[in-house]
């Protein structure tokens, strides 16, 4: 997991200033209208409804926003549009596995960008299951790290609603459990006081590929183009850089 915890670390950085391009309102505004389309746009009986609009919350998503994406998802708004979830898989430089979740209305669309940005940044489009057996369906809840929080204090907190294991970034401690327990890790984190900084169900590598300055910037590269496009929700891949090489590659 050590690749995924430095990365992870990376993404949430990098959220401040997808924020500024208004890039991640969006993806989050999608993921409210999908999960209200789904699951009803009341969050109290709706989980995956009340962990976007508290991740929306949390990157300041006005409240009309919000409101409006519920109401446009669970068809108070009319007919909302028809976000259809796909998983493409790839490999990048250095033999990286690549897996691109996206939320789209047109299939076409979102299959011609996500191939025409691999391929332009060095990658290669891989066939369905090729790629995906390399991670685990996971949910990764990140605490805020106050004054005295240990390791031990999170997982007593957090264990029996299902947590499976407990790191510390630095700023904030990780939390990953079963993609069906999200929900309930966040609710007793926040019963045992603790501060959800987010909630999500992600893809995790079983195996992580080290990688150097030259293939870490080409992998970089091919990441950042994925998540740029209007159809991708996350990126997920199977890398491990280290803090001095991430400094260099800036």
């Amino acid at each position: 997991m050590s690749g995924h915890s430095k990365w992870a670390t990376t993404k949430h950085k990098k959220a401040v200033v997808d924020a500024k391009r208004g890039k991640l309102f969006a993806k989050l505004i999608k993921s409210i209208e999908v999960a209200a389309r789904s699951g009803g746009g009341d969050p109290a009986g709706n989980p995956t409804l009340a962990d976007a609009i508290t991740g929306a919350k949390r990157q300041s998503v006005p409240a009309d926003n919000i409101e409006r994406a519920i109401k446009r998802g669970s068809g108070e708004l009319g007919d909302a549009a028809a976000y259809e979830e796909i998983l493409y898989e790839a490999y990048a430089q250095g033999g990286v596995a690549v897996l691109v979740e996206c939320l789209t209305d047109n299939r076409n669309r979102a299959a011609a960008d996500v191939r025409t940005a691999i391929t332009r940044n060095g990658g290669t489009p891989a066939d369905p299951g090729s790629v995906s057996y390399l991670f685990a369906r996971k949910g990764v809840v990140l605490l805020t790290k106050t004054a005295g929080l240990t390791e031990d204090d999170v997982l007593l907190a957090v264990l029996d609603a299902g947590a499976e294991d407990v790191q510390d970034l630095g700023e904030s401690f990780e939390v990953v459990c079963d993609a069906t327990d999200t929900h309930a890790v966040r609710l007793a984190s926040a019963a045992a006081g603790l501060e959800v900084e987010s909630a999500e169900t992600a893809w995790l590598p079983s195996l992580c590929v080290p990688l150097e300055d030259d293939v870490a910037v080409k992998v970089l590269r091919l990441v950042d183009a994925l998540e740029d496009l209007d159809d991708v929700q996350n990126v997920w891949a199977n890398f491990d850089v280290s803090d001095e090489v991430l400094e260099r590659v800036g």
